[in-house]
């Protein structure tokens, strides 16, 4: 039941957090793109759907597989990030650790790798603290 929940009230964040960030790029010192944005809205919505009308062993499934993945990112990005340094003229924050995923198009940096992370953990948290307990008839319960 952990899981449904996790996915439901981080699905609605990932949403607000698009919305937001359609209209304030620089949002607590993100590296945020049109992009980024549109990635935040698409997996806010398959979250909140997961969340809602998934079942217990699906929302299970997804706050794990989900979580590795962002999780993943976010270390990726202090491994294979690079060094950076802000640019004269153009807008945005000063990173440490940059990582061109699409360059210019979607890159990320140090807030959003801790953010990834911190992200990615709780979704984990959420799948594997989540036990499914099939009835007699192969379908599961909440428990």
């Amino acid at each position: 039941m952990l899981a449904k929940r996790i996915a439901t009230i981080l699905g609605i964040g990932f949403i607000a957090i698009a919305l937001i960030g359609f209209l304030k790029h620089d949002l607590l010192g993100m590296h945020l793109s049109m992009t980024h944005h549109i990635i935040h809205l698409v997996t806010g919505l398959v979250s909140l759907w997961i969340g809602l009308k998934g079942s217990v062993s699906a929302a299970k499934t997804f706050c794990i597989i989900f979580g590795l993945v962002y999780a993943g990112l976010g270390i990726a990005g202090f491994v294979l990030g690079t060094q950076s340094s802000p640019t004269p003229g153009v807008p945005g924050p000063a990173d440490a650790k940059l990582l061109k995923v699409i360059p210019g198009l979607f890159e990320v940096g140090t807030m959003d790798h801790i953010v990834h992370i911190l992200l990615g953990a709780t979704y984990v948290i959420g799948g594997l603290a989540t036990r499914v307990v099939y009835g007699g008839d192969a379908t599961a319960r909440r428990v």
